[in-house]
């Protein structure tokens, strides 16, 4: 028996894999200690493992305070769960290509309530990798205090286990793959729905900013009515020690030849906020929708986009660009994103 307190996202991540089919593969990746309880970090997947098929990946709860992160994730993976019993199309799909789910990184910093895990660290600044440029004060990263907000963790430790455990299976189930994608859901900043790609430490463009923009373009002409600002997240600040940072450098390095493309897609809490003024005064409230229906509503807006990303991996040879069309659309995306 669950205590009452237990967040809703773990009760429904429960109830997947308790309806869930043997098509569903589950592997706990690792352990973690919140209070008197341990708490498992679980890796789902389904389709082609094979490295020539594409591959995409979703993950949420990264940050335990973000709840609406892992609802979004869980929402995704509940459709494609129950798509398996009826859409043959899907099943097409997943023989082409394999789908990756980490709904909750950071149980338990879900369970306790907070952003950092039960260590205090907080798992998007805690990579072995140092802002090139000025970071942020304080919200950059900051070795001072795991009491401070945005602490990294002492210098030189290993990397916590939950960022472990993303990392492994980042390594495995994607970086293994020619092409990959990956979205990480989290809330929090501005009034507006944002997809990011790095760098998150330097105003440097990345090597794959052509694809980057063709994916762009291919989302404003799949789902034309869409709200997201497609932008590198170093137009807003930049951060020490980001794992989609670190993973991405360490694809390019490993495998110049594949493609691996890290999205983070950060939702706009302060319209939440903004229509529910109450909701300042909430911890909850300043990263998630209360209201049940503007919970629903986000869950229904950000579904279209990952089923989106899922196909566009699958589809990825008709869309990314070659040769001279590859220099054509890297020079939009530098005069869009980086004339400045």
């Amino acid at each position: 028996m669950r205590p009452p307190t237990e967040p809703a996202e773990l009760t429904e991540l429960q109830r997947l894999l308790d309806a869930a089919t043997a098509e569903l593969q589950v592997r706990t990746v690792c352990e973690v200690q919140a209070g008197p309880r341990r708490l498992p970090v679980l890796a789902l997947t389904l389709g082609n493992p094979a490295p020539d098929a594409p591959a995409a990946g979703f993950f949420g709860g990264v940050h335990g305070l973000e709840r609406i992160g892992a609802a979004v994730v869980l929402c995704f993976l509940r459709s494609v769960l129950t798509r398996l019993r009826w859409d043959a199309l899907l099943h097409r799909q997943l023989e082409r290509m394999r789908l990756v789910f980490m709904p909750v990184v950071n149980p338990g910093g879900l369970v306790n309530g907070t952003r950092a895990n039960p260590q205090g660290v907080d798992l998007m600044r805690n990579a072995p990798v140092d802002a090139l440029e000025r970071a942020a004060p304080l919200v950059g990263g900051q070795r001072l205090s795991r009491r401070l907000p945005w602490y990294r963790g002492p210098r030189h430790a290993p990397l916590q286990p939950e960022s472990q455990a993303l990392c492994a299976v980042v390594e495995r189930e994607l970086l293994s793959h020619d092409f990959s994608l990956a979205v990480d859901c989290h809330s929090g900043f501005g009034l507006r729905d944002r997809l990011w790609f790095p760098y998150a430490g330097t105003r440097a463009p990345v090597p794959h900013l052509a694809e980057l923009h063709a994916l762009c373009g291919l989302l404003d002409e799949s789902l034309p009515q869409h709200r997201y600002v497609f932008e590198p997240q170093s137009r807003h600040y930049l951060a020490h020690g980001d794992l989609w940072d670190f993973l991405y450098r360490r694809a390019c390095d490993a495998a110049p030849a594949r493609t691996f493309l890290p999205l983070t897609l950060e939702m706009g809490s302060w319209l939440w906020v903004r229509k529910r003024p109450s909701q300042l005064f909430s911890a909850q409230g300043l990263f998630n929708p209360l209201a049940d229906h503007r919970h629903a509503r986000v869950l229904r807006r950000h579904l279209a986009w990952l089923d989106f990303t899922s196909r566009a991996a699958c589809s990825h040879r008709a869309w990314c660009p070659q040769g001279v069309q590859r220099e054509h659309q890297r020079a939009l995306a530098m005069q869009r994103w980086y004339a400045a």
